[in-house]
C-alpha cells in the first residue's frame, strides 16, 4: 500500500467515525484509535494523537451545526468545561508514566462502557421537573426544539455531574478520546438533560477538552500531521453528514450497530493489550 492508498483508506475509516461519533455523542476516537492501531498499525500514543486533532474537528463541524439548530445547552458546555479541562491535563500528563499495553488495556474497557451506552434505549425527552437553586443560580435551564415547539427542561445534580466531568476530562487526555462516553452519561443520566441535549452539548464540549490535551501530545512529538490531517478531514467530512442527519433520523438500529462495531474492537484493544502485541 503506497501513500496515496494509505491516506485514502485512513479517510474513508475517518468519515465513517466522525459520522458516528457525531450521532451519538461518543466522539469518533473511539472508533479511530483502535483503527489505526490495529488495522493499519500505527502506534498507539500517535494514534491517540491523531484522534484528539479529529475530535477537535468533529467538535468543530458538529457543534456550530447543533448549536443554531438550538439544541446545544451553551451554558452548561462552558461550565462543565472547567472541569474537562483539568482532567484532560491530568490524564495528558500520566499518558506518558503508563505503557502502551495499560492504555491499550484502559482503552479497551472505555469501549465496552461505551458499547453499553449506546445499545441501550434512551429517554427522547422528559417532563418538566422542579428546579434546583443551583442550576437556576447557574442559569443553566433552558429548552430544545421539538415537534410541539421548544420543550423546556430542568437541570439536576449539578456538582455531582461536574465531578463526573473531571473524569472524563482524564479519560479525553489519557486515551485521545473526547470522553464523550463520560460527558453523555453525565448528563443524561446523572443530570437528567434531555438525550439529544445532552448529545448535542457533549459534540460542543469534546473539542475544547480534546484542545487542551493535544498541546501535551504536540510538544511529546506525537502529533504525525501526515497521519493527522486525512484523518481529520475525514472526521470533519463525517460529523458534517452526522449533524445533517441527526435532525432528520431515529438513531435506535445505528445505535446497536455502533455498540457492536466497537464491542468487537474493544475486544481486539483487549487482546492486544493483555498480549502486549501494542
Amino acid at each position: 500500500m503506497n501513500m496515496l492508498q494509505f491516506d485514502l483508506a485512513i479517510g474513508a475509516v475517518s468519515v465513517g467515525a466522525g459520522l458516528l461519533g457525531s450521532l451519538t455523542g461518543l466522539g469518533g476516537g473511539v472508533v479511530i484509535v483502535p483503527v489505526l492501531a490495529i488495522l493499519f498499525g500505527v502506534d498507539v500514543r500517535y494514534a491517540i494523537g491523531a484522534s484528539l486533532v479529529s475530535v477537535i474537528a468533529t467538535s468543530s463541524g458538529a457543534a456550530s451545526a447543533y448549536v443554531k439548530e438550538g439544541y446545544t445547552n451553551l451554558r452548561i458546555g462552558m461550565f462543565l468545561e472547567i472541569a474537562t479541562t483539568f482532567g484532560a491535563l491530568f490524564g495528558a500528563f500520566i499518558a506518558a508514566k503508563i505503557s502502551t499495553s495499560a492504555v491499550t488495556v484502559i482503552f479497551g474497557l472505555v469501549l465496552v462502557y461505551s458499547a453499553y451506552l449506546s445499545g441501550r434505549p434512551h429517554r427522547e425527552q422528559l417532563g418538566v421537573d422542579r428546579a434546583e437553586r443551583l442550576a437556576e443560580w447557574l442559569e443553566l435551564d433552558s429548552s430544545y426544539p421539538s415537534r410541539q415547539g421548544p420543550h423546556p427542561y430542568h437541570v439536576h445534580a449539578v456538582p455531582y455531574g461536574f465531578s463526573m466531568m473531571f473524569v472524563a476530562g482524564t479519560l479525553s487526555g489519557l486515551l485521545g478520546i473526547g470522553s464523550g462516553a463520560a460527558k453523555v452519561v453525565a448528563m443524561d443520566d446523572v443530570m437528567r438533560v434531555p438525550f439529544k441535549v445532552s448529545t448535542t452539548t457533549s459534540n460542543f464540549m469534546i473539542g475544547v477538552t480534546a484542545a487542551a490535551s493535544a498541546g501535551v501530545y504536540l510538544n511529546r512529538g506525537y502529533i504525525d500531521p501526515a497521519l493527522a490531517m486525512p484523518v481529520m478531514l475525514g472526521v470533519l467530512a463525517g460529523s458534517l453528514l452526522g449533524a445533517r442527519l441527526l435532525m432528520r433520523i431515529r438513531s435506535v438500529v445505528l445505535r446497536r450497530i455502533f455498540a457492536l462495531v466497537i464491542f468487537v474492537l474493544a475486544a481486539e484493544m483487549l487482546y492486544n493489550g493483555f498480549t502486549g502485541r501494542i
